[in-house]
Parts: C-alpha cells; structure tokens; sequence
C-alpha cells in the first residue's frame, strides 16, 4: 500500500491543490483550510450552500495567498493585512480567527452572490481538536481526511457517472489496499508519521458538487449511493479521519503500514 495524492485546500471548500509532497503537522498538512469565507452574519459558508466556491483557486505566495475565480481578476490576500481579531464559529467550535482587507471581501462577496468576509485562521490557531488541546484549522471536525482509491473504484461500479477523489475533498489518497479496508483500521503509518485512526468520515450534499464545475448532479449523486451502500453507525461515511500523531514530511510513493487493527481475526 502506498500514498498516491496529496491535496491541501487552503480555502475552506475552495479547490485543492495537489502536491507531490506536504509537511504533515499535528493540526494537519501545512496550508490547509486556512482560510474561511463568512457571510454577513457572521456564519461560515461553504460548497454545501454555495458550490461555487470548489471554482476559487489559491495559489500559495509567502505571506499571501492569490485568490482565483472564473471571470474574476486575481487578488492578493497579505497574511499581514489580517490583524484584526474577530470571533469565529465552525459546527459549533466558537475561537478566535483574523480579518483585514475590504477589498478582498467585495472580491469574494462578487463570487458568492452576497456580502462575505474573508477570515484568516492566524499563526497560532486558537480552535482546538475535539477531546484534546491540539490546534485545529477550519476542518469540519478532524485534521486529516484519508481516501482509499480501491474504495473509490468500488464506488464507481455502482455509479452511471464516475466520480474522483476531488468529489470527496481528501488529504491523502491511496492505493493497494481492499475496498473499504480502512474501516478495520486504528493506527498507521505512512512514510515517517504515524496517524490515529479517528472514525469513518460522514458525507453530506458536498460530495454531489462536480468539483471542476461547481454544479450539483442532478440525481444527487454519489451521496444516493452512498445512502444505499455505506450507512454506518456514524452515518452515511467514506473516508478516514485521522490525526497525526507526529510530525514530518509525507510524499506520495510513500509506503503505508497498519500498525494496529481495530479488530483481531
């Protein structure tokens, strides 16, 4: 088994960027969900409600980010620029989170269709992991997200349409492994940093957004199939989360190791 992708999403639900490798911190790949669009009262927004934004594109520049959109011109987001505390909430997680630059926000409110501010999440993170004191980004809920390509091609052969990893907006994407042997995982390895196994990740309307085109499928597909196929005690699931349990640099080629099952056979 091996990993095949590596994907930071530095806005939260906005496009992913592949890398051939990442550095994998306790609070999750560096870069990742660092950014978050809120709307004017204040809540957080993301492809769910608004599946336009899987079409924002960031490139990463020391210090900034470089926001992209379809018919938009490029801008300039300066980590610098975002020094003005302001509170956050992300699925109930109330903490600390960094706003600045006006014109950035009527640039991200002309994407989204109404008035928005964009939020950095800081240097020092303030949110912390669920049962722990370890820093959190704008994740959902976990630092990590692990996709099993075997699982994936299992999907598939019950969809009309394919779908890819992108649909599922993964961390970690890998191979050689049984369909859906990530459930029986707990802990493993890949390359030089260990992961907990958190649980079976839970999908929502997200998963039907066509990442390159920002539309819903019209069948409410995959997630009708996995209503069908893959309900599990935490919900409808595909996916690990996981957190790292050390730190250091992943690179895809690396080898992954079980090291602890969660059943004995």
């Amino acid at each position: 088994m091996q990993l095949d992708e590596i994907y930071v999403h530095p806005l939260k639900s906005g496009r992913g960027i592949e890398y051939s490798q990442a550095y994998a911190g306790i609070s999750g790949l560096l870069h990742d969900r660092e950014w978050l669009v809120v709307g004017a009262d204040g809540n957080f927004l993301t492809g769910r409600t608004h599946p336009q934004m899987v079409r924002i594109e960031i490139e990463l520049i020391p210090g900034a980010a470089l926001l992209k959109a379809p018919a938009m011109d490029p801008i300039l987001a300066m980590a610098t620029v975002y020094d003005t505390p302001v509170e956050c909430q992300v699925w109930g997680d109330g903490f600390v989170a960094y706003h600045g630059d006006q014109q950035v926000d009527r640039w991200v409110s002309q994407v989204m269709g109404e008035p928005c501010r964009l939020l950095w999440l800081g240097q020092k993170p303030t949110r912390c992991q669920k049962d722990r004191d370890d820093a959190l980004s704008f994740a959902d809920g976990y630092p990590y997200l692990l996709v099993n390509q075997s699982s994936l091609e299992a999907l598939n052969q019950e969809l009309a349409k394919s779908v890819t990893s992108r649909h599922f907006r993964p961390n970690l994407v890998i191979s050689g492994a049984a369909p859906y042997e990530e459930d029986d995982w707990q802990t493993i390895r890949i390359g030089e940093v260990s992961f907990e196994v958190t649980k079976p990740c839970s999908r929502c309307v997200l998963t039907t957004v066509d990442p390159a085109t920002g539309e819903k499928d019209a069948g409410t597909e995959p997630l009708k199939t996995l209503i069908r196929t893959r309900q599990l005690p935490e919900g409808i699931c595909f996916g690990i989360n996981l957190r790292a349990l050390n730190e250091g640099v992943v690179r895809v080629g690396d080898q992954l190791e079980v090291l602890e099952s969660r059943y004995a056979f």
